[in-house]
């Protein structure tokens, strides 16, 4: 079928039949690509389509159109590719979460490193030259922490392929569906750890114990995954006597939940804008219980508060800390976007001083906690502590030795890499969670005579098309 072609100014068609399609390649956001075939005027238009692999060819409706672009769902998959395999959660392509059950863990890091590679090329002109290297989780019961919607739900469906019906009158535990903010009641979760897995059955079966206005909950467990942080996101209305209530009959049927601290929907946002990277710190509403949890890496023990942030993948934060602050000596480091300090308590051992910046009040008092003497916490933004009169005002009198950052979603920014090329380290490590970010990112870096050393792929979230890299400079 050929493409219908949009002149400027027309109300674009919609597709009204299904189309057959060949997927070129995966990219970044989870879904592979293909072409329409060429219309009149030999022009064709890329449509995204998810769960899928290279190779394959599918029946699929388009669901929407944009400019340049349109998004499918895939009807039929009329020719697979070898290296399919079986997902191991009964809620795959039902659940937003994940993206990559249906490939194997080892060909996920390779289609990721291929993004990271082509992201970088295609938004920098940036040409890796050496290879990436990979650094592989377990698929399963991963993520120390994971953020839960909370409903009503009086009757729900259960997992593909389950019969019979789940009633239960007063409370459901789930995420959003793929491709929406619609409620997706589900009973387990296999990318989360064990102890968050075993909390979720025994909430479920006691329904809550008349749980309050309660619409998200958050579960945090620590390294041993024997403890466990609750917070819980609540309306405005909410009563902090009937809060408290739920607290006290969480804490005596759950002795595994240390403590419970409830805060206003909505909602948290942990993302810092490239004009404002400052992080919304949430008041909490009422508070029962231990208000932070102990996290013990190969290095250190870290205090993590309710609503700070902490890496999620606890079988690769010893890793992570390795590559990143490996072979990092002198006697001035800067540690940007520091949150609770996972790496300016290690690089505390190996440089006289250490500046470790970060904006957010609450993972500002966890850093303060966690680092010793010699690391000076400072809290702001990035931006504005490295403008020169901060610095002095900061006494950094030396260029400093070594930079690691790690910022956001949504990267550092034009004026701060600046600022760091103007700075003048000899060695920078840069910790993404975004592989376009980091390419623009990099730019400024380059232009001013740095040169990429290694770059690392961590699998940090296996099963989805996340990609956290590290990329380690140096002039």
């Amino acid at each position: 079928m050929e493409a219908p072609i949009v002149r400027r100014g027309q109300e674009r068609p919609r597709y009204t039949c299904v189309l057959l399609l060949s997927i070129e390649k995966l990219i970044y956001g989870g879904d592979g690509l293909a072409r329409t075939p060429a219309g009149a005027d030999g022009r064709s238009m890329a449509v995204f389509v998810p769960f899928v692999l290279p190779g394959e060819r599918v029946e699929a409706r388009i669901r929407q159109e944009k400019p340049g672009f349109a998004r499918a769902s895939v009807m039929q998959l009329v020719e697979a590719s070898p290296e399919r395999v079986e997902p191991g959660c009964p809620y795959f392509q039902q659940c937003g979460g994940c993206h990559y059950q249906h490939i194997s863990a080892e060909r996920q890091r390779e289609f990721k490193a291929e993004i990271l590679r082509e992201t970088l090329q295609r938004i920098a002109k940036i040409e890796l030259t050496s290879a990436i290297r990979h650094h592989g989780s377990p698929l399963w019961n991963y993520r120390n922490r994971t953020r839960l919607q909370v409903q009503s739900a009086p009757e729900f469906p259960p997992p593909t392929g389950k019969t019979g019906f789940c009633r239960d009158p007063g409370f459901a535990l789930g995420y959003f569906r793929f491709g929406s903010h619609a409620f997706l009641p589900v009973r387990e979760c296999p990318i989360s750890s064990p102890l968050i897995n075993r909390m979720m059955a025994r909430l479920l079966e006691a329904r809550g114990w008349n749980c309050p206005a309660i619409e998200e909950l958050e579960l945090f467990a620590d390294a041993a995954d024997e403890r466990l942080l609750v917070w819980a996101f609540c309306g405005r209305d909410a009563d902090p006597r009937d809060l408290l209530r739920w607290a006290e009959a969480l804490a005596r049927e759950l002795p595994e939940i240390s403590g419970v601290t409830f805060f206003s929907s909505r909602r948290r946002s942990a993302e810092r804008s490239l004009e404002d990277e400052t992080p919304i710190d949430p008041k909490p509403l009422a508070q029962a219980g231990a208000k932070s949890i102990h996290y013990r890496t190969k290095e250190h023990e870290y205090r993590v508060s309710a609503g700070a942030f902490f890496q999620v993948n606890r079988y690769l934060v010893d890793e992570l800390v390795s590559v990143v602050t490996g072979n990092a000596r002198g006697e001035v480091a800067l540690d940007l976007y520091a949150g609770g300090g996972l790496f300016s308590a290690v690089l505390a051992a190996s440089f006289q001083q250490v500046f470790a910046v970060e904006a957010s009040q609450t993972s500002h008092a966890d850093l303060v906690h966690n680092v010793p003497a010699n690391v000076k916490a400072v809290g702001g933004r990035t931006g504005d502590f490295l403008g020169s009169d901060s610095l002095r005002s900061h006494r950094v009198r030396k260029r400093p030795d070594f930079i690691v950052m790690d910022p956001p979603r949504t990267g550092a920014g034009k004026a701060v890499m600046h600022s760091l090329a103007e700075l003048g380290a000899p060695v920078i490590r840069y910790v993404s969670c975004d592989p376009a970010t980091l390419a623009r990112d990099l730019v400024p870096l380059l232009a001013a005579g740095y040169r990429i050393e290694e770059s690392h792929l961590f699998d940090f979230f296996p099963e989805t098309f996340h990609i956290e890299s590290v990329t380690l400079l140096a002039r």
